[in-house]
């Protein structure tokens, strides 16, 4: 025999409670209710059962039934007793030749079904009848951020950076000019040469190395070899970021280039003195013009 399910013999139970009838494995409902003390009439019984339907006869009645348990999932007996009941309110025949079996009550003509045979419901994939509530792409319920993109367009971004880098510049070198004199020596003399004589400030540094190695390796191989450093420093570090925190070769190498640079530069204008010798600019003096 197929097993009722819960759901269905829960709602079967509720609705007998709903009509007055008596509920299986309830006692407390089937008991009468007791006259009250105080000497009133008792409350009406309540209705007996109905008697079990007969079932259906004919054999053509339990394979329509089995059939149509097959494509709803509802079990067949439960389908053949909503259709006898059915039959029995409204007196019509039952499906299959079956017979309805005896009268209704009159107060039971007037209750509705226990159950009703559903309607059909389309089966999926396989016979499956699942019912689903709707069907989500995987990919629509993430969120998705798009990726970052370190590249931007030319205008306004750079264009805009450069133009104002180049205003504040010309700027401070205006003020500059205007603020700090710069005259004309004397004309230079051929057969005098100034003590100290110092290269522009952007050289001094290669003046600085001219004091310690031979001028091969100051004037050739040190300037040769920086060069050639910094343009192989692209295909050393092959690092696609752009962020400061994420070059450290690249930022490394700048650091000390130019560290070094600057220290060679400042020893040159401000601590060499007459014949380049080195000297204290707080005791000697400073030995550089602008």
């Amino acid at each position: 025999m197929t097993e009722v399910p819960e759901h269905l013999l829960r709602r079967s139970r509720e609705r007998r409670k709903a009509l007055g009838l008596p509920v299986e494995g309830d006692d407390g409902d089937d008991a009468a209710p007791e006259a009250s003390a105080e000497g009133g009439e008792p409350a009406a019984p309540a209705p007996a059962p109905a008697a079990p339907a007969p079932a259906a006869s004919g054999g053509g009645g339990g394979a329509l039934f089995e059939d149509l348990s097959q494509k709803t999932g509802v079990p067949a007996h439960l389908l053949e007793r909503s259709a006898r009941r059915r039959s029995q309110l409204t007196g019509e025949p039952m499906p299959g030749g079956g017979d309805a079996g005896g009268e209704v009550a009159p107060a039971a003509a007037a209750a509705t079904a226990v159950a009703t045979a559903p309607a059909p419901i389309a089966a999926g994939p396989d016979g499956h009848t699942h019912r689903l509530l709707t069907v989500v792409k995987a990919g629509s319920i993430q969120q998705t951020k798009a990726s970052p993109v370190d590249k931007v367009h030319t205008w306004p971004h750079l264009l805009v950076f450069e133009f104002t880098a180049l205003l504040a510049v010309t700027a401070v070198l205006t003020i500059f000019s205007a603020l700090v004199r710069a005259p004309l020596l004397e004309l230079a003399d051929p057969n005098l040469t100034p003590n100290p004589s110092k290269a522009p400030w952007y050289f001094l540094g290669l003046q600085e190395i001219l004091t310690m190695f031979h001028p091969m390796v100051a004037g050739v191989l040190f300037p040769g070899y920086g060069l050639l450093a910094l343009g192989a420093a692209p295909y050393l570090d092959k690092n696609p970021k752009n962020n400061p925190r994420d070059r450290k070769f690249a930022v490394a190498l700048f650091t000390v280039f130019i560290v070094a640079a600057a220290i060679l530069a400042i020893i040159g204008s401000f601590f060499r003195g007459p014949g380049f010798n080195f000297t204290y600019p707080w005791a000697d003096g400073v030995f550089f013009d602008l």
